[in-house]
């Protein structure tokens, strides 16, 4: 992003003007969407935001990747964080560029500390069916973050597939 620091708050988002200037970088707001807490709507987000990874060229291993982390974020906060309250909203906030996808993901539930969720890979949890969903988003993903509040994820991507294109002083 030129020019741009996007920063986050409890409200949603603020844009500031940052000093570094990267003339290369297209000037491209992040996405923002906003639904009440319904699997097929979280469905629909995964596919435009993997339809957006598709656009910029990823390749298949990244696009499987970014599509199992995401559904698994999405579900987690529709069915853990937002208890399926068709009253409640998840937010969610992407931007894809040929180099990486950037995604965060809040729900309007009270939060967790991942760091006190069993280890699925513990011989006593191998059988469990749930509770693998952390430890694959951060086996995908390049970096996997959440708030102080256990209520919002961001994760990043890199693309494996990108290749910078060779400038004519490059030879």
């Amino acid at each position: 992003m030129r020019g741009n620091d996007t920063q986050f708050d409890g409200d949603w988002m603020k844009r500031t003007r940052s000093k570094l200037k990267m003339p290369h970088v297209p000037d491209t707001a992040w996405t923002k969407l906003e639904f009440h807490s319904c699997l097929d709507r979280a469905r629909e987000i995964e596919c435009e935001i993997l339809s957006a990874c598709e656009k910029h060229q990823f390749g298949e291993e990244d696009l499987f990747a970014v599509k199992l982390a995401l559904e698994e974020a999405l579900v987690n906060a529709v069915k853990h964080g937002n208890k399926c309250d068709p009253a409640k909203v998840v937010r969610v906030l992407y931007y894809i560029t040929d180099q990486r996808a950037d995604i965060t993901i809040e729900d309007q539930g009270s939060g967790f500390n991942p760091s006190a969720l069993p280890n699925p890979c513990d011989d006593e949890n191998l059988e469990c069916t749930s509770g693998r969903g952390l430890l694959l988003m951060r086996a995908y993903m390049s970096s996997v973050v959440y708030n102080p509040q256990g209520n919002k994820v961001t994760m990043s991507r890199l693309n494996k597939s990108f290749r910078p294109a060779k400038s004519a002083a490059m030879g």
